[in-house]
């Protein structure tokens, strides 16, 4: 499991995903990472945060913080948006490495992704998609 402790090592996790479209990004003064041009994941660096934060669907953020609230966490900040910090000591990798991708798809233009998966079957399976 890789250890992630600041954006330094959560930037080099998710370019090691090798994945086309994904840039290097500033957003409210903070490096981020886009794909596509969106947003795709940054880290918090706020005394109460200073966490990863990753894009995650309502219900799926409320599963977590149930589930797992010694890995995910939230803030006010983030609360209204579709957001999950994961506390860096308890990285999940494997969880980490999936909800990336997962944006990375729902943000790609359906053009450039039906090319894409058409050309990548292979590394569908290695996403376990």
């Amino acid at each position: 499991m890789p250890q992630i402790r600041n954006w330094d090592d959560l930037r080099a996790f998710a370019l090691s995903l090798d994945l086309p479209e994904v840039a290097d990004s500033v957003s409210w003064g903070n490096p981020g990472l886009k794909a596509h041009g969106k947003l795709w994941t940054w880290w918090a660096p706020q005394a109460n945060a200073d966490a990863p934060v990753f894009k995650v669907a309502a219900e799926e953020r409320e599963f977590l913080l149930d589930a797992a609230p010694e890995t995910f966490f939230i803030t006010d900040h983030h609360k209204p948006h579709g957001l999950i910090l994961m506390r860096p000591e308890a990285f999940d990798a494997d969880w980490a490495r999936g909800n990336l991708f997962k944006v990375w798809r729902q943000q790609a233009p359906k053009r450039f992704l039906t090319a894409w998966e058409a050309d990548n079957a292979d590394r569908l399976k290695e996403f376990g998609a």
